[in-house]
């Protein structure tokens, strides 16, 4: 851990322990949080739910993230779902108390911001991709965002993830079928493996170059 982690590990972890199953709803839509939520372990998706009732990943969260800061720093009403999307420990912080720490603490403010930015840059590529990306290169996207926050890195530039199909096309607007029928065009391509770990990038960079011959 960085020393702004630890900063923050020591002052969150003193507020009570709660432990959550994989899909369990943490915060609900159109609710106002009564707490702000400390990931020591799992997973947790923020999601909206489309007309069509299919969910659209928004943002997903691992430790040490803490959340929801957006309703509590611009007062503004919550319009997304909180769920773990595996076993999953939070600490629940009281609101004033989470922004009372930001305000005596600047360098863990000035971490949520670059944190807030990196996350903000991802959106905008996303955006790029819908407005005017293939699905396959929607698809590449995706998959070079899992790499890059949640995969097993591995020699030469190879990642595996075990992210579903299903998780694919909720964060990428794409259905399920339209994301297995272009995984098998990037597989016969060798920019990816199927296996019974997962989803195996051999090689991130490959991946790379070839979403930016594809956009």
């Amino acid at each position: 851990m960085s020393h702004v982690s630890d900063k923050i590990h020591e002052y969150f972890s003193t507020f009570p322990k709660r432990s959550y199953d994989k899909g369990q709803i943490l915060i609900f839509a159109n609710q106002e949080p009564d707490y702000i939520l400390y990931v020591t372990e799992g997973k947790v998706r923020q999601y909206d739910v489309s007309y069509r009732g299919d969910e659209i990943a928004v943002n997903i969260y691992k430790p040490p993230a803490f959340f929801p800061m957006a309703a509590v720093l611009t007062h503004t009403p919550n319009r997304y779902l909180f769920r773990t999307e595996s076993k999953t420990t939070v600490h629940a912080i009281p609101p004033k108390q989470a922004l009372a720490f930001l305000e005596a603490n600047p360098d863990v403010t000035l971490d949520l911001l670059r944190r807030l930015y990196m996350g903000v840059d991802g959106l905008l590529g996303r955006m790029v991709q819908l407005m005017a990306g293939t699905a396959k290169s929607r698809l590449m996207y995706e998959l070079l965002v899992e790499c890059r926050r949640f995969g097993k890195q591995g020699a030469a530039n190879s990642y595996t993830l075990t992210i579903s199909e299903v998780d694919i096309a909720a964060r990428s607007g794409l259905t399920r079928e339209t994301v297995s029928r272009e995984m098998g065009k990037i597989k016969s391509e060798g920019l990816v493996s199927l296996g019974h770990q997962g989803i195996h990038v051999p090689d991130i960079t490959k991946l790379e170059q070839k979403l930016g011959l594809d956009t």
